[in-house]
Formats: C-alpha cells, structure tokens, sequence
C-alpha cells in the first residue's frame, strides 16, 4: 500500500500520539503501536511539556520519533498544540490520532485502513473498549458511556444524510486531504472537545464519516482514580450534553424511583400487603429493565452494567460541576485552566499545515462544502 503515499518512501499512516505526564500507560501504548504489521506507518509521540519520565519513555523505542510541542499560544487548548505539531512533522497520506493509555490490538492498524477504504471513510473514529478496573470507574463510566450511545448513535454519525456528528478522540483515523480540507486542528484550537469538532468539521465539508464500537481494535482506560475521573468530565460533559441541567434531574429523579420502589416494595412484603408489594416490584423491574437495556449499549461487563444506577447520581453530580466549571471559566485539565471561551465548535477554518518538506499548497486543499449545517 506504499504507492498510497505522496512521498516517495513515506509512511501510509503516520500515527501522533499526544503525551502530557503519561509515564503511566505510554510504554503499553507504544509497544502495541510499535508492534503493528501489514502497513507502512511511523509513530510520532509529541512530549507536550510532561514534568514526568514521559519523553525518557518514548525515547527508549527505537523508531518512535518524538518531538517536544510548541509553546501554547493563546486561545489553543493545549492538545490541540501538540497534535499540530505532531502534524508539521507528518509524512502520511493519513493521520492516526491516538491517545497515550489506548491500548492497540495486533492488526488493528491495518485492518482499521482498510475498513475506512472500503467505508469510503474520510475520517474512521471508534469507540474504544473501556477498562474499568476502581469503584468509580464501574458505577459511572457505563452510564455516560451509555448517554454518548443514545446522543451520538454510531448508525446516525456514519449516515452522510444525518445532522449527527461524532469521534472520539482515542482513536481518529483522518486522511490527510479531508484533515486539511478543514483546516485540521488549527480550526478547533479554542475546543476542549476536539474531537467532536474536528467532525462537526469534517462532516460540513461534506467529507465521510465511519464511527463505531471499536473493541476489536483498541481498548483503554481512561482514568486511574476518581479525582482524574472527576476532573475529566467535568472537562467535557457539558460540550457533550448542552442541556446538562435537565439531563442531571432526569437521571437524579430515575436513580430516585428506581431505589422507591424496591425500597417501598420490601416494606409493602414485610407489612404482609402482598398487591402493592407485587405492583412496586413490577414497576422497579420495568424501570430498572429500561435503564440495563440503556447502559447494555456502553458494551460494558455486566458487572458494571448492573451498578450503573449507583452511577445514576454520581452522573448528575459529575452534569452539574461540568456546567458550573464552563459558567465560571474554571476548567482544569493536566495543570492547566481553560476559560469560558474554550467551546465546542470548529472556528474559522484556517490555512492547512503541510508536512515537513513538502512543496504542497495550501490551496489546493479547499473543503467540499455541503448541505450539512450545524
């Protein structure tokens, strides 16, 4: 598949792999990636000014190269700095953006190419297997999982004719004419939510979109305890459910009705009043029946399916500080804080960045424009 590539020699797919403090889960990352077969590809990891082992770490990889991001500029998130950078260094006729804790199953590289050719996908984004391992991570990443599922159908994201727009920035598989065509991360650098906005992108332009359940190809976890849990949420989950207030009462009133009516069901047996007690044992069957059938689309174990409505509150706590941190202007990630302007949505698109070396211009990589609006 080498003739794919613009550059004689060059890589199919270059994959850039953001790292900030990742001395964690990076070598697990970079040996999965290292290990990939049945496709050219190089492996850039951008140090994105790590105060830990983090480049040491990609360092000792022969092969990988890693590079140190720019300084951040005002109005950037600091992601979408070193995945730019990540791209000026680039020779790939596509792009694999993929974070430090994924986890890549053999193959999965190749295959995943090949299933974007034959999708005819300008962008091919999956949904990666969750490791939950604490009781933080159990009782609440089914349930938000299961609300991306229900806000984000993967059916409706990769249906061209559908308004619905999604990725998911573990895995963005991107060729390069559709990332320049709309200006690539430099048209999304004020979002905290770029991935969803590189395809709201991607989408307008008119270019194909492939989104799916990826656990065959990639799985992660994502958080380690419930503080980085606590604090990455509330980085998103307002950018991903606008309505976060009613969606946070919905789900308070949901965990409410669900512990009632077994609570008051027990009672009703214990008080030898049989009628309402079989009566409140049905209806705590039907509504914790719809909320199983809701989380089982979070391809989660049924382990922690079956705590999810303990997650039901912890989600509407989780709602409620997310939209209280965006009011406020007081969202902190990895040791940074992002002010009120850090939204989701493409900005204006930009002049797209060409690869190191390249005599490409930027003009010939003018975006399809659509009938698609958001």
């Amino acid at each position: 598949m080498a003739e794919m590539s613009i550059y004689s020699g060059a890589p199919v797919i270059s994959v850039i792999v953001p790292a900030r403090n990742e001395e964690v889960s990076l070598a697990e990352c970079l040996k999965s990636l290292v290990e990939q077969a049945g496709v050219r590809h190089e492996i850039i990891v951008v140090n994105d000014h790590s105060e830990d082992r983090t480049a040491e770490i990609a360092q000792s990889f022969p092969g990988v190269r890693v590079v140190d991001a720019a300084p951040v500029r005002a109005g950037w998130t600091g992601k979408n700095n070193a995945l730019v950078t990540g791209v000026k260094k680039a020779r790939g006729v596509w792009f694999l953006f993929t974070d430090a804790d994924t986890i890549h199953l053999p193959g999965s590289l190749s295959r995943s190419l090949a299933e974007a050719i034959q999708r005819k996908a300008d962008l091919l984004s999956f949904s990666p297997e969750q490791i939950v391992v604490g009781w933080s991570e159990k009782l609440v990443m089914a349930v938000i999982f299961s609300e991306l599922a229900t806000t984000y159908p993967p059916t409706q994201v990769s249906n061209p004719k559908s308004r619905v727009a999604a990725a998911n920035g573990q895995y963005i598989l991107i060729s390069r004419e559709a990332y320049e065509g709309v200006g690539g991360h430099a048209a999304v650098a004020n979002s905290l939510l770029e991935d969803v906005a590189l395809a709201c992108a991607v989408k307008n332009a008119g270019y194909r979109i492939s989104f799916r359940y990826g656990g065959d190809a990639v799985r992660t976890r994502m958080y380690r305890s419930f503080a980085h849990l606590r604090d990455g949420w509330t980085k998103n989950l307002v950018l991903l459910f606008p309505d976060a207030i009613r969606l946070a009462a919905l789900r308070l009133i949901e965990f409410l009705l669900v512990i009632a009516t077994v609570g008051l069901s027990w009672q009703a047996f214990l008080q030898q009043r049989p009628q309402i007690g079989t009566a409140l044992a049905i209806a705590f069957a039907i509504l914790y029946g719809m909320l199983l059938k809701r989380t089982c689309r979070a391809h989660f174990g049924w382990g922690a399916t079956a705590l999810s409505v303990f997650g039901l509150p912890v989600f509407s706590y989780l709602l409620m500080r997310s939209k209280l941190a965006h009011a406020t202007g007081n969202v902190t990630w990895k040791g940074r804080t992002y002010g009120a302007d850090s939204r989701n949505g493409p900005r204006s698109r930009v002049e797209s960045i060409p690869a190191e070396g390249s005599q490409r211009n930027p003009e010939d990589s003018e975006p399809r424009v659509a009938g698609i609006n958001s």
